[in-house]
């Protein structure tokens, strides 16, 4: 009996300390944690698929001589911007500028002879198989030029397209072979760059989905372009696809061969976007905090989208119009009440003195 009547003191305090921390700051019935909420809203957002890719140019060739010739006269320097049909480099002509005028004089007197010829043949002085004759060797006269035209031409090297010459591989008077280097040329105004993405992501890529590139010579700068194409067939090794776009390149920054960081960006819709910090995880689980009517913290799962410069898009669990915990979620437990930090600093008396 004396044991009994120790004992019912220490139970009796031992409730009271449960009742005590139950209505703790901690607890669900505690003081309200101070917190900071956000009420949400939906925004544009772009989702952004991140690849990488190395540019190259939309044209690029290497400048080399057909013949075997001296070189006469350069007309370029290395780096030199040039446009379609300039001249690069004139090789010496030789017996070729003769042939060209004999071939000329010969092709002008065989029309000479077919004119007067046809002329006769209308009056029927001459037979039908004289005019074609002489038919045969004006076309045969004609051919000649054009052979010796094209010898001609093949001395003079020009540029097939507008673009930007490499360095400059030769000198006056040095000799070149068929196939040796001149230069090269490449046409950067736009700029392509080929990169993969994984086939789980082919129905998001189509032509015409705009681009931004970044390059880490040109930290500050954001080089824009668009989709060009999507192969028509997908890695079996990799899983992959390759996706060709066009990137615009007006001050000739990039340069064939640079590693580019892409972002493909897909058509802008109205999403609910929190705060990055606002997001929890407890294992594969997704959850945040969402203030109810009474002003308590529950804990709701949600599927994330994408993920951008601290924000991130809400795919189910969230809508507009919820109120939920931005910062302070690391001392709250699920169903605590809460108070926005700012409603605090408000309702806080001024400071005397």
């Amino acid at each position: 009996m004396r044991f009994r009547h120790f004992l019912a003191p220490v139970f009796a305090l031992l409730l009271a300390a449960c009742g005590g921390q139950s209505g703790g700051p901690g607890g669900p019935g505690g003081a309200p944690a101070v917190v900071t909420t956000a009420t949400l809203s939906e925004e544009p957002w772009t989702e952004r698929i991140e690849a990488i890719g190395t540019a190259r140019a939309r044209e690029s060739i290497l400048i080399t001589s057909k013949i075997s010739e001296r070189v006469g006269r350069v007309r370029f320097e290395s780096g030199d911007r040039v446009e379609v049909g300039q001249v690069l480099v004139d090789l010496d002509v030789g017996g070729d500028v003769a042939d060209l005028e004999a071939a000329r004089t010969g092709f002008r007197e065989a029309q000479r002879q077919y004119d007067r010829q046809r002329e006769l043949a209308s009056q029927r002085l001459i037979p039908t198989s004289q005019l074609d004759a002489q038919r045969a060797l004006r076309d045969s006269a004609e051919a000649r030029v054009k052979q010796a035209a094209s010898r001609v031409s093949d001395r003079v090297i020009v540029a097939p397209f507008a673009g930007v010459l490499g360095l400059r591989e030769v000198s006056p008077g040095q000799l070149l072979s068929p196939g040796a280097p001149i230069t090269t040329l490449d046409a950067v105004d736009v700029m392509q760059v080929d990169f993969a993405l994984p086939e789980v992501l082919l129905s998001q890529v189509r032509p015409g989905l705009l681009i931004e590139a970044r390059s880490d010579a040109w930290k500050n700068e954001v080089f824009n372009g668009e989709v060009l194409s999507v192969d028509s067939r997908v890695d079996v090794a990799t899983r992959s696809v390759l996706v060709r776009a066009a990137i615009r390149n007006p001050d000739g920054h990039l340069l064939p061969g640079m590693l580019l960081e892409l972002q493909v960006l897909r058509p802008e819709h109205q999403a609910v976007v929190i705060p990055e910090i606002a997001l929890l995880q407890n294992g594969s689980q997704s959850f945040v905090y969402r203030v109810d009517a009474e002003a308590k913290a529950q804990m709701t799962p949600v599927k994330v989208g994408g993920r951008q410069r601290g924000r991130i898009e809400i795919l189910e669990g969230l809508s507009a119009g919820d109120r939920i915990v931005v910062d302070g979620t690391v001392k709250l437990r699920p169903g605590q009440a809460v108070r926005d930090a700012a409603v605090t600093a408000e309702d806080a008396p001024p400071a005397k003195g």
